[in-house]
């Protein structure tokens, strides 16, 4: 609906610049008229079978007539038709876009050391050591050796798979084979499966049939049914776009690969599989809208966002942003954790412990579940573990 919003007001402006901008080329059309119309009356005046003209007169008569069609008046009068309605689509951006985001920060004590740490290797992931040694050096941090160097291998495989050399892929993944095999990667088989094709496709069958007699038969037994595959896509070997195996030639290919050796050398190397800062700052952009509303509220019933510990409704977000079980309980709003655990009443609802002893005067009496009155006691409830 706020969108919608949006976009109906912007569409009221380019109408309205729209029509000025036509009325504004009329005006000048007809003035450049009645300046030529007089011009060629002015040039009349020199030919001696015509008239003589009182080139005053034709002057004066051009003034008059540029004083109706291209007023001052009418010119400014179009124009603040456009400034007004330029000023109302302002306001709504303000009322639906909230430009002035800071009212939703709070002061909060964190690790300055860690969050540098979190920065400088968002920094390394881009290919940006520059940025990072002026950061190093400015913050007093110490130079994290392990993932620059770290961040120099993987760049320097994304760039040969730019140009389509698997060389150092290889050696990466041959240098790791076997922490591969134990995580249940296949990225082997899909970086033999990719030469293959590249063979087959730039020097011919021959090659990819002996790449494969080599590298793809070791793999046989856990692979059949993709080397099988890739053997039938022999026979189309000069039209491989046009066959039954075209899949097998896409280029998106060569892209989707290098995704998945970014994923397994980051977890390999103990990196998270996405970028802590990016999905800090993708969360807080899908949660500011939620927020910004909750601060308003809060600001008309005169409440204090500063002074809030937690906040009062639940901040969803997408799955992308879940990454383990979590256990809110819905009576006390509170974590689920070792010291206050989930706990699952005989009719099947959850609540934390400290609900329960709460519900149950610590155990002494029994109690019912708040959503279906079911009674049950403390003792009946058992540890749910996620």
């Amino acid at each position: 609906m706020e969108l919608t919003a949006v976009q109906d007001s912007f569409e009221r402006v380019a109408k309205r610049r729209k029509l000025s901008s036509s009325k504004s080329q009329d005006i000048i059309v007809q003035v450049a008229y009645e300046i030529e119309q007089a011009l060629s009356r002015i040039r009349s005046s020199s030919d001696s079978t015509v008239a003589d003209v009182d080139q005053g007169t034709v002057l004066a008569e051009l003034k008059a007539k540029l004083h109706v069609v291209g007023s001052q008046a009418c010119l400014e009068g179009s124009q603040q038709e456009v400034n007004a309605t330029l000023s109302r689509h302002q306001k709504v951006l303000e009322k639906v876009l909230h430009p002035d985001i800071s009212k939703a920060c709070v002061d909060v004590d964190f690790d300055r050391h860690l969050m540098n740490q979190i920065i400088i290797r968002h920094f390394y992931s881009e290919d940006l050591s520059g940025i990072v040694d002026c950061l190093v050096k400015e913050a007093g941090e110490p130079e994290a050796t392990s993932p620059r160097l770290q961040c120099q291998e993987i760049h320097h495989i994304l760039e040969a798979l730019k140009s389509r050399d698997l060389g150092p892929a290889s050696k990466w993944i041959s240098a790791n084979r076997e922490r591969l095999r134990e995580s249940g990667s296949d990225l082997e088989l899909k970086l033999h499966k990719m030469q293959f094709v590249d063979l087959l496709q730039g020097k011919g069958g021959a090659d990819a049939l002996k790449y494969a007699r080599t590298y793809l038969a070791p793999l046989a037994s856990r692979h059949m049914n993709v080397i099988q595959r890739l053997i039938c896509s022999m026979l189309w070997a000069e039209r491989l776009d046009r066959s039954p195996y075209a899949d097998l030639a896409d280029p998106s290919n060569w892209r989707s690969f290098g995704e998945e050796v970014v994923l397994a050398f980051r977890r390999l190397s103990g990196q998270s599989a996405r970028d802590p800062l990016s999905m800090a700052l993708a969360a807080g952009m899908e949660g500011l809208p939620t927020l910004l509303k909750l601060v308003d509220v809060m600001a008309a019933n005169k409440q204090e966002w500063e002074a809030m510990k937690q906040l009062p409704v639940p901040l969803e977000l997408g799955r992308e942003f879940h990454f383990h079980s979590t256990f809110v309980c819905p009576v006390s709003r509170d974590q689920g954790s070792e010291e206050n655990p989930p706990m699952l009443l005989p009719c099947g609802h959850v609540l934390c412990q400290q609900s329960i002893d709460k519900l149950s005067k610590a155990g002494t009496r029994d109690f019912k579940c708040p959503y279906c009155h079911h009674r049950a006691s403390s003792s009946q409830c058992k540890h749910l573990c996620f």
